[in-house]
């Protein structure tokens, strides 16, 4: 493993071809035999540092249309943090229903289960059938993985029956030396950014792109009053960047004057603390006050002029579900993906129906708009909100920031590279957008 860093350290990226993959590397894991190890606690209190181990693994055999990538960096997602405590259920049942599908896919069905849904590395090697990559590419990869054959995945390969997210719903996951992915899943690193910097957009970056400006999510235009919850964490401060980009006016929802300031540096000038107001939109656990909605709703029409978001950006879920579904404007659409409040969504469905409202549920991105969301950081109007890296040793307290919300942006993961700041290829380029990629790298 060692060659294989040292020669991508020292741009021998020619050479990489000629070098044997190992028969093992080093990996962070959750165990099929702890898979019980947090029952009967309160989600709050199950620690990931106590589950996410690193190991060395076997390295997988490579399949047709298939590659390994020699991981330098990647980053924790909420997805990590849900394999991590077992929640909602334990990824091991995704792993063995996915092993049972062809020969090929056997090897996913682990006693462990290498996490990781994001990476930027180098091609080592392909298999049969890839001929667009080849090793020492350097290369992001997206979460799709996707076996495209039913004819309902090539409509949208999110819809394929057989779509599942990477290093969630399959196995040899970005958070290790070495990974394992489909070629399709591989996409050019942008040239100016560090290892760490390119491999911490790639999930939120493109689940923010579909939710908010597909034609398949929201189909954000300009002018759009766009209601962002948590806008200054992994998924929001890419959702803020797009509307402002977009042209549409940010209404930014935080939980500290510290995260307000962030999205203000970003760039919005609409921002609602909610540590600050007290909104509590739960009498209890049964009860939700509708009081406290309009209250929100006051609060938005008087920071936008009057105005009711077009666009609700939901992914807290169940804490604010109703008070998304109640703000919206007439006609206007609440986008949803993910629940980290919880699952169990409740709304007041008269504002729903009588106000000709939408609710769309988004997952991830497909193949094209996970492309063209990379395209936007490669151009520099997106950039990665990356706060925090650690080694790969730590990354049980990386996964238990993000469960307890104690980070802003992404919380990235060195794995391969040595150190921060590697990486980079074009100078010229960084230091076109050094300013921006300054301010975001301070989230």
């Amino acid at each position: 493993m060692n060659e294989i860093r040292d020669a991508i350290l020292s741009d021998h990226l020619s050479d990489i071809g000629g070098l044997a993959v190992p028969d093992s590397y080093r990996a962070v894991l959750v165990r099929k035999d702890e898979q019980d190890m947090f029952e009967g606690l309160p989600t709050k209190e199950k620690d990931p540092r106590k589950s996410l181990h690193v190991e060395e693994v076997a390295t997988p055999e490579l399949g047709p249309g298939e590659a390994i990538v020699a991981v330098m960096a990647s980053s924790v997602n909420y997805n990590t943090v849900w394999t991590s405590i077992f929640e909602p259920v334990s990824t091991f049942g995704f792993l063995a229903r996915y092993g049972k599908l062809s020969e090929l896919t056997k090897k996913h069905d682990l006693p462990y289960h290498v996490v990781g849904s994001d990476l930027a590395g180098v091609v080592l090697q392909v298999g049969p059938g890839v001929n667009r990559w080849k090793a020492g590419d350097e290369v992001v990869a997206h979460c799709l993985s996707v076996e495209l054959e039913d004819p309902a995945g090539h409509d949208d390969t999110m819809m394929d029956p057989q779509q599942r997210i990477w290093g969630f719903e399959t196995n040899f996951g970005g958070l290790a030396e070495l990974a394992l992915v489909k070629s399709n899943q591989l996409m050019p690193k942008p040239d100016h950014l560090t290892w760490e910097e390119a491999a911490a957009p790639g999930l939120v970056n493109s689940t923010a792109y579909r939710q908010l400006v597909s034609h398949n999510g929201a189909n954000m235009k300009q002018g759009d009053t766009v209601l962002i919850w948590g806008a200054s964490g992994g998924l929001g401060s890419y959702a803020t960047q797009m509307a402002l980009n977009g042209g549409a006016i940010p209404v930014c929802v935080v939980s500290s004057p510290e995260k307000a300031e962030i999205v203000r540096k970003m760039g919005a000038e609409l921002v609602i603390d909610r540590s600050a107001e007290g909104y509590a939109f739960w009498k209890d656990e049964r009860t939700q006050d509708q009081k406290e909605w309009q209250r929100l709703g006051k609060k938005i029409r008087e920071l936008t002029g009057g105005d009711d978001p077009d666009i609700v950006f939901e992914h807290p879920g169940r804490e604010t579900f109703g008070a998304s579904v109640y703000v919206a404007k007439k006609g206007g659409t609440i986008v949803t993906c993910a629940s980290t409040s919880g699952y169990m969504h409740e709304y007041d469905n008269r504002y729903l129906w009588m106000n000709l409202k939408r609710i769309i549920g988004s997952h991830f991105a497909n193949y094209r708009e996970a492309w063209e969301a990379n395209r936007l950081i490669d151009k520099g109007l997106i950039h990665p909100t990356l706060s925090k890296v650690y080694g790969m040793d730590d990354v049980g307290q990386a996964a238990l920031d993000v469960h307890r919300n104690a980070h802003q942006g992404k919380v990235g993961v060195l794995t391969l590279a040595p150190e921060e700041g590697l990486g980079v290829r074009d100078e010229a380029k960084r230091a076109q957008h050094l300013d921006a990629i300054n301010r975001f790298r301070g989230l």
